[in-house]
């Protein structure tokens, strides 16, 4: 370089032209002002890129050493000490200020766009989205700006699908691409203020920066000016929110702008018509892919088991997937089942999703979108660290707080507006499994072990009262559990009706189990046996008999603990009913006879009366039906002694079934009639369900087929309403016999493929015999 302009050193006469040949100087340069920066900082100077803007945007000289860094930045050591003495000589006599030159027409195309990530795979759902969205835009009234956000949790990919799309459509903006990282999340920096992107891509457009005015306001109108007309794209990327991104907005359609943010920007989309593509995890086949991607298609497929496990454990994560394979990758002789096994233990916590640096951390990445919450919705998240389950309610998290619901709404609202939890239903919240994971970390590391300790205590507490709400609803006639009411703090959920009960016991079928363990962990032999005798009906009824039979072996093991015999006598006739379901027979028996000795040792007829039914049902399983029909008659005895009609009613049931079974029809009518009549005056549709079958299978052996299809049909309103899917196929296989009898082929088809179809899904244990009926009616 070595001169000051064109045509080699000339001495300035004023500050005009002093001004002109510093840019001059800068032009052959060909340096930016972040590059001049940089370049002072090699040489010693200091040099900061706005100083260097304002002093070629001012006539007055700069001061010396200010001056001194920008020529050597520039590399025109040779002149340093000309510049210098013009200078001096020029603010001794400074000659009036002239306007600078305007600016010269922009012809710079920018191209700040990232390269496009080479790992990328899948998420063609999303990209015909984002292609969607933007054609949507492009058509609509008066050539609406393209604003597109895509969200989602951290290390989903918003980045990466922003870029790939963005790449993939290069030639529909041929004024170029402008990116800017508004490190909205980002642990070692503040968010990039909106007058500094606007700055930035000011230069980028091949603004003067002479031309450049002061005022922040004016800046953004420039950079709306500069944009009119022109097709370019804009990636605003991690914004922190929509007050951020406001400013950076072009004026007018033409260019596009994908916003990505752990935000939902719903600021956006309310006020300036943004269109949001929220992003979820990878699918199974797209993780799979990805993995493969980064690890070549030999290790995947040479340990498949393992694969699956590594894929459960990342669940869809992208950025969990990446640290994982680039672990394997770092370690080719490394078998991903050891890799797995070290996924999978929990003491390690997200210690195996560390890639060495924020970027690829697992848990750095998460606590960008934590430091970014309240104080009272950052102890939310943490408290979510000790829920059992893969989601919960909202009434759940309320008692995990101990504070009211309207007030933890809000706090569940903030959590999901940076994605730390989604909500999949209303009122229903679900953190990632490593989300998860990071707040158990937090709550292990921050919260008093006696504030862990009450927290779990409230949220028991809410599961079991739940639970025995909602199984009043199932089971109005048994015998409550006598709860004292709710601790301070405990929210707890009571469903309307029967319909909303089974809906609620659905939903939180695997947080109660998790709640159970959490019981058992926890020392809470009472909470233990409570929820698991909640859980009996909903369990029998939905036929999760493996469920029932483990929740009941906690159940007589807290009994046990507790000393109660009246609890151990109860656990043990619940597993009688679970075995005898499930078809282990020899099993339920046992557990029957167990509890009959209690409750005699107790003294408590009702609940002999209860077991002398249950073991009845294990004999007439086992063909023993005289046996059986001695039980119920001594149960019939038992109830009516206590003065039991609900009791009564069953076990009128019982007996006229197994007269029925015994060939005594007529007998079997009597009695069955009975219970029907009793069930109606009591209100309990389920056993009066169960009566309408018994008094059906006995119209059936009398030949009165259109009686029998009769009582069959109304048994099935009334079990249906109850979601009691095991006694349900029990009634269908009955109706299909009758209708067969009575010569209707098609119908008897129909009703045993509806048999087989719902005791398939239940397992239920005569399922084979089903098949075999179904078989008979198939045409050959």
């Amino acid at each position: 370089m070595g001169q000051g302009w064109e045509g080699g050193w000339r001495e300035p006469r004023d500050g005009v032209e002093f001004q002109a040949a510093l840019r001059a100087l800068r032009e052959r340069s060909g340096l930016t002002f972040r590059d001049l920066e940089r370049a002072a900082e090699r040489r010693g100077e200091v040099l900061p890129r706005s100083t260097a803007a304002e002093m070629l945007r001012r006539a007055a000289p700069p001061a010396p050493r200010v001056l001194t860094a920008f020529v050597l930045a520039c590399g025109d050591d040779a002149n340093l000490e000309r510049w210098l003495a013009a200078r001096a000589r020029i603010a001794d006599h400074p000659e009036p200020a002239q306007a600078p030159p305007p600016p010269a027409a922009l012809d710079r195309v920018p191209r700040q766009l990232p390269h496009a990530p080479a790992t990328f795979v899948g998420r063609e759902r999303e990209l015909a989205g984002l292609d969607r969205l933007v054609a949507e835009a492009a058509g609509a009234a008066g050539g609406s700006l393209g604003l597109l956000t895509i969200s989602g949790v951290g290390g989903v990919g918003k980045t990466w699908l922003a870029l790939r799309w963005g790449h993939r459509n290069l030639d529909r903006y041929p004024d170029g691409q402008l990116y800017v990282n508004l490190r909205g999340f980002d642990p070692s920096a503040e968010p990039v203020p909106p007058a500094a992107a606007i700055r930035g891509f000011l230069d980028a457009l091949g603004d003067d920066p002479l031309a450049l005015p002061p005022e922040p306001e004016a800046q953004a109108a420039r950079y709306r000016s500069l944009l009119a007309g022109r097709r370019v794209l804009i990636v605003l990327d991690n914004a922190a929110g929509a007050d951020q991104v406001r400013p950076l907005l072009p004026g007018s359609g033409g260019s596009t702008v994908i916003v990505t943010s752990r935000d939902r920007l719903t600021g956006l989309i309310a006020t300036e018509g943004a269109r949001p593509l929220p992003l979820g995890l990878l699918a199974q086949d797209e993780a799979r892919r990805l993995l493969t991607r980064h690890l070549g298609p030999d290790r995947p497929a040479a340990e498949p088991s393992a694969v699956d496990d590594i894929l459960t454990v990342c669940g869809g994560l992208p950025l969990a997937l990446a640290v994982v394979a680039a672990r394997a990758a770092a370690h080719p002789s490394l078998p991903l089942r050891a890799l797995a096994a070290e996924l999978r233990d929990a003491r390690l916590g997200l210690d195996a999703f560390d890639g060495g640096d924020t970027a690829t951390d697992v848990r750095a990445v998460f606590s960008w979108s934590y430091r970014a919450l309240s104080p009272e919705a950052a102890r939310l998240f943490r408290l979510l660290g000790l829920h059992p389950g893969p989601d919960l309610s909202l009434p759940a998290a309320a008692s995990l707080a101990g504070a009211p619901a309207h007030r933890v709404r809000p706090l569940l609202a903030d959590l999901g507006r940076v994605h730390l939890v989604d909500q999949p239903a209303p009122d229903r919240y679900a953190p990632h499994d490593l989300l998860r994971a990071y707040a158990r970390e937090l709550v292990e590391s921050f919260d008093p072990e006696a504030d862990q300790r009450a927290a779990r205590r409230r949220l028991m507490q809410h599961c079991l009262r739940s639970a025995e709400a909602a199984n009043r609803r199932l089971a109005p006639h048994w015998e409550p559990l006598g709860l004292p009411p709710a601790p301070p703090g405990v929210t707890v959920e009571e469903p309307a009706d029967r319909e909303a009960a089974l809906d609620w016991f659905a939903a939180e079928h695997p947080v109660l189990l998790g709640a159970l363990d959490l019981a058992v962990a926890a020392g809470a032999p009472a909470e233990a046996w409570g929820l698991a005798r909640a859980l009996e009906t909903y369990l029998d009824y939905r036929g999760h008999w493996h469920d029932w039979a483990a929740t009941q072996r906690i159940a007589l093991d807290a009994a046990v603990r507790l000393g109660d015999q009246a609890r151990e006598a109860d656990a043990h006739r619940a597993l009688g009913r679970a075995y005898t379901q499930m078809g282990l027979l020899e099993d339920g028996h046992r557990h029957f006879t167990r509890a009959l000795r209690r409750y005699r040792e107790l003294g408590d007829d009702v609940s002999q009366a209860d077991t002398r039914r249950g073991l009845g049902w294990v004999c007439d399983q086992l063909g023993r039906q005289r046996d059986a029909l001695d039980h119920n008659d001594r149960a019939l005895e038992l109830y009516r002694r206590a003065g039991h009609r609900a009791g009564q009613a069953l076990a009128l049931n019982n007996v006229g079934w197994l007269h029925a079974v015994l060939g005594d029809h007529r007998r079997a009518l009597d009695y069955c009639a009975q219970a029907v009549e009793l069930n109606r005056e009591l209100g309990d549709r389920h056993a009066e369900a169960g009566a309408w079958d018994s008094l059906g299978y006995a119209h059936h052996h009398l030949a009165e087929y259109v009686e029998a299809a009769r009582c069959f049909a109304r048994a099935l309103v009334l079990v249906r309403g109850f979601g009691d899917r095991f006694h349900e196929t029990e009634i269908l296989n009955h109706l299909g016999d009758t209708q067969l009898a009575a010569g209707d082929l098609d119908a008897a088809r129909s009703t045993r493929r509806a048999a087989v179809e719902i005791g398939g899904q239940i397992g239920h244990p005569a399922v084979e015999e089903l098949r075999a009926k179904l078989k008979e009616t198939e045409p050959d």
